[in-house]
């Protein structure tokens, strides 16, 4: 009756740890189920086969219920299936992190392996914003070179000085970070967005036409500068096809064959398609090139310019309206209504100051190996990992995760 008496009204915090297994947790809620004792929160995470499950018990005023017996029978238990079990007095009406800010994941993932440096770096920097870890897991099927981290961050947060240094911890580190909003949609997206040039392929499809010109070296520097934002992209596209002129249209196959995708594109599509996405391909490129890989890929949509050609040969003009960043933000806004799908499940990936706009647009937005002013601009980066690596941001289990 004493333990009965020193408990009445009291909130228990209980703790287990030890070898993991099935039936734990179920063993230890029958327990309680037996008893006049609330459960009132509860946690629990596994690391490499350890358990660590807490729980919290809220007892009654109700001096004649045996309540207290609960803690005896618990220890009892845990003691047979050879865990520890510790419990102490605390608050109920603590308040903390979690319960007063707004979610966020914080995705990382490596090439190689997650280091201890990395951790504590990142660790540190979520400090100094007051942003209260909860929670970390480990995603990746087999070796660590991925988690993510449940945070609580204050609503008073400067998201963009933050994003500063997660961007400067990620270079130093070659280790990519995303910081996503966790909400409904971080796990529901349905429609994925590719750019064509250095981002779904290794190479800029006009600078390889350029070179069969002889022009290679004038028209790499002209895309540079359109990729980095310091030219308007509709005039610096008329400026390099004017160089094309002259190309007999039966060469760009050469091309063709022998543009090199970009490692993990061919599983990540496989993989979301297997998952029902759409795919679309969203180029300021050229739709010999653009509709040839979404042949061969099994894209469901590819928009890119369209290149005129008189008797077998480039005029040196593009025909229809050009597809630059309005009109790649533009589109995906229509393909999204045509599938009656929400821009919030809607995820954009490209490389260059052309696709920020269609970036924007998007639920999520990816820099993919980008230039510098769109990884600043653009809502996420991944600057060090292949594209399978976007799948952790998704939130789907990685590749060979089977």
């Amino acid at each position: 009756m004493r333990v009965n008496q020193l408990l009445n009204g009291k909130t228990i915090l209980v703790t287990v740890s030890g070898p993991d297994g099935p039936g734990i947790t179920a063993r230890l809620m029958r327990i309680i189920s037996q008893y006049n004792v609330d459960v009132l929160d509860m946690g629990q995470a596994v690391t490499h086969g350890l358990l660590s499950l807490s729980f919290v018990l809220g007892f009654n005023g109700n001096e004649n219920n045996h309540s207290g017996n609960v803690l005896k029978d618990l220890l009892f238990d845990a003691n047979l299936m050879g865990l520890s079990l510790s419990y102490k007095v605390v608050d109920k009406q603590v308040v903390t992190p979690e319960m007063e800010g707004e979610k966020f994941i914080v995705t990382c993932v490596s090439p190689q392996k997650v280091t201890a440096s990395f951790v504590a770096d990142l660790a540190q920097i979520l400090a100094n914003y007051k942003i209260n870890i909860e929670r970390i897991d480990k995603v990746s099927p087999k070796e660590f070179s991925s988690m993510e981290i449940s945070t609580s961050i204050p609503k008073t947060l400067d998201s963009k000085a933050l994003k500063a240094e997660l961007m400067q911890v990620s270079t130093n580190h070659k280790i990519d970070v995303a910081f996503l909003k966790d909400n409904v949609f971080r796990r529901n997206k349905r429609m994925i967005v590719f750019d064509m040039d250095s981002t779904l392929i290794q190479a800029e499809v006009i600078d390889e036409l350029a070179e069969l010109c002889g022009v290679g070296s004038e028209v790499k520097e002209i895309t540079h500068r359109a990729m980095n934002g310091e030219i308007d992209f509709d005039e610096s596209l008329r400026l390099r096809v004017s160089k094309l002129k002259g190309l007999e249209v039966s060469r760009m196959q050469e091309v063709l064959e022998n543009l090199p995708l970009t490692p993990g594109v061919e599983e990540f599509i496989k993989t979301i398609k297997i998952l029902g996405y759409k795919v679309a391909l969203i180029s300021g490129g050229f739709t010999f090139f653009a509709d040839a890989l979404k042949k061969k890929l099994g894209l469901d949509y590819s928009f890119a310019n369209e290149l005129e050609a008189k008797d077998g040969v480039l005029t040196g003009n593009v025909t229809g309206t050009i597809v630059n960043a309005n009109q790649k933000a533009i589109l995906v806004k229509l393909i999204a209504q045509q599938e009656n799908i929400s821009l919030e499940q809607v995820v954009a990936i490209g490389d260059g100051a052309n696709d920020l706009p269609m970036l924007a647009t998007a639920g999520l937005g990816i820099a993919f190996h980008a230039k510098d002013v769109v990884r600043k601009e653009a809502q996420q980066h991944l600057s060090h990992g292949p594209m399978t690596s976007i799948l952790y941001f998704l939130g789907i289990p990685g590749p060979n995760s089977n």
